[in-house]
């Protein structure tokens, strides 16, 4: 069997598993699995793409498991947010019926065949990963370390699937849906259950590389980068990292020694990753590791540590070689990766232009790779790029400076947004000083609510929607979902920055909502951060002192070929 550049839409997926023997129930397997059995047949099919492989066992619950599931657990379609609650922890408490763990049992009993690796279970509903919305991130993935006797593995693996049946029900996914006009009813979930690829280390398992590819790039630094170049974005470890927006290092494959944050010493390490995640298989938790604890292990763990790694200290990138005199921290900056695994960069090139060529879209690939024992690509999930309209070319219209509230000179949306009547603004110094960060981000979801339909303007400290909220308010897509423009803003005092995390779930969010972006790097040449009008205007607060919500006339100008973008009030001061 072989695909074709015009079927994906159409290609069922169901047959490829059952051939495989690897799909349980009767109903459709959902949109992550059915890009996985795309991309499968269709890299079958080409003889140029040998360092390019595949999970080694994945199996399928169909979406007839889920609903037979939801049946037994008495869930209705609620009506409220009561409603909605309670469904939620009756999908978690209902056990499986005797067949269905019965079912576990010989998944496990498959997985045993290969050598029992700690598994990931990964939503795939019917909607997920469509060519016209993704849905990145909006359900669950949990992870299993598949340890322990029979049973217990067997009781780890249901409530990790009951989990991601559960997120069906959680805030995002249904603002997701509700935003985007899809009615619940049309949805339902199946589950993939898949070996996580990587390897043992001691204790630790983990991949050494793992990020997500692009086949096009749709935010450019520079003129130089061409649209159809294509990106990586990755990470240390388990690629939780690089779909989060956590530090990870973006590789534009055209010309991979640029780099979108800057090239100062100060730059590269304020973007660059400390931490990484990995299985504990002592333990048998999902785990998080801080690199100052694991650099001398690791070092002698993988040889290409020095590719990975340099130590910062003194505002100077030291190798991992040195011996500096002055304290310094290890980060993950990537420094020689592009040279010294040159077959990591060949493969990704020639993946994505395959990818593109046969399904006919531009493409997004989340992957793994290990250098040893030999170099290989294992895709883990391939999708359609999250659509992304490109305006008519926008002209910055001359304003006088007292009118410019935020400018910015790189890394801007393309698109205009005039006459916006409200702006949410959330004052980094109160955020840091009144410390409620969850606090905060619950009051921008009040405001969110309150100005659904307006397209109004948000803007705040660092990165929205980060998992750390030192480095920025820790919204969900609900609580940002009705905004029209987003600003990032430098507060280098504090610690604050803008994190260009490009092919994050959050910016495919962004891109399939049409959201423009504003990162405002406040203290370099041709940005502005005006302050004083902020703090010097009428402005009623939310329900945290540090969010305020600004009532005029508001007009946003981003001119994306140019890299220049201008937020200005339209009264006259």
């Amino acid at each position: 069997m072989s695909v074709s550049e015009d079927n994906f839409d159409n290609y069922r997926a169901e047959e490829f598993f059952r051939v495989n023997d690897s799909i349980i129930g009767t109903g459709r397997c959902g949109g992550k699995a059915k890009g996985l059995a795309y991309a499968t047949e269709a890299i079958s099919d080409s003889h140029a793409l040998g360092g390019v492989g595949f999970p080694d066992l994945t199996i399928v619950l169909s979406t007839e498991i889920f609903d037979e599931h939801a049946s037994r657990s008495g869930v209705r379609a609620p009506s409220d947010e009561e409603a909605w609650s309670r469904a939620h922890n009756a999908i978690l408490d209902t056990p499986f019926s005797p067949a269905l763990e019965a079912e576990l049992w010989r998944v496990l009993e498959r997985f045993d065949e290969i050598g029992s690796p700690p598994l990931a279970v990964r939503s795939s509903s019917l909607l997920e990963d469509s060519s016209a919305l993704a849905f990145a991130g909006k359900y669950e993935t949990c992870f299993s370390p598949n340890i322990g006797s029979m049973s217990e593995r067997r009781d780890i693996l249901e409530r990790a699937v009951r989990g991601v049946f559960a997120s069906m029900f959680n805030p995002e996914p249904r603002a997701y849906r509700e935003k985007h006009g899809i009615l619940n009813e049309r949805e339902s979930m199946a589950v993939i259950i898949q070996a996580v690829a990587g390897r043992r280390h001691y204790n630790y398992f983990y991949p050494e590389l793992a990020g997500t590819l692009f086949s096009r790039v749709f935010r450019r630094p520079n003129p130089r980068i061409k649209k159809e170049d294509g990106l990586v974005r990755l990470c240390f470890g388990l690629g939780t990292r690089t779909v989060d927006r956590c530090a990870a290092r973006t590789f534009y494959l055209t010309n991979p020694s640029l780099r979108p944050e800057g090239g100062l010493p100060s730059q590269i390490a304020s973007a660059s990753q400390e931490c990484f995640d990995y299985i504990d298989m002592e333990h048998g938790e999902f785990s998080t590791g801080n690199l100052t604890v694991f650099a001398k292990f690791l070092e002698k763990e993988h040889r290409n540590f020095g590719a990975y790694a340099q130590y910062y200290g003194d505002d100077y990138l030291y190798s991992t070689y040195a011996e500096p005199e002055v304290p310094t921290r290890p980060i993950f900056s990537f420094p020689e990766l592009h040279i010294r695994e040159r077959a990591l960069f060949d493969t990704s090139k020639a993946l994505l232009k395959y990818m593109e060529e046969t399904a006919g879209f531009p493409v997004d690939i989340e992957f793994s790779y290990e250098t040893v024992p030999s170099k290989k690509l294992c895709v883990l999930q391939m999708r359609p790029l999250a659509s992304y309209q490109e305006l008519a070319r926008v002209e910055i219209p001359d304003i006088p400076e007292e009118r410019v509230i935020f400018r910015s000179d790189r890394m801007v949306s393309n698109g205009l947004l005039e006459n916006v009547t409200h702006m949410v603004y959330v004052d980094p110094a109160l955020y840091r000083d009144e410390w409620n960060p969850s606090g905060a981000a619950r009051a921008v979801g009040e405001a969110n609510k309150i100005l659904a339909g307006k397209k109004y303007i948000l803007a705040g400290p660092g990165r929205w929607g980060s998992r750390n909220p030192m480095l920025g308010v820790p919204v969900r897509y609900d609580e940002i979902c009705n905004c029209g423009v987003l600003v990032e803003i430098s507060v280098p005092d504090l610690s604050f920055s803008p994190e260009l995390s490009f092919g994050t779930h959050f910016f495919l969010d962004m891109d399939a909502d049409g959201i423009l972006y504003l990162p405002v790097f406040g203290r370099a040449g041709g940005n502005r951060y005006h302050k004083d009008w902020l703090d010097s205007r009428r402005y009623r607060t939310g329900n945290h002192p540090a969010v305020r919500i600004y009532e005029g006339d508001f007009s946003a100008y981003l001119d994306g070929e140019e890299e220049s973008g201008i937020i200005i009030s339209n009264f006259a001061p």
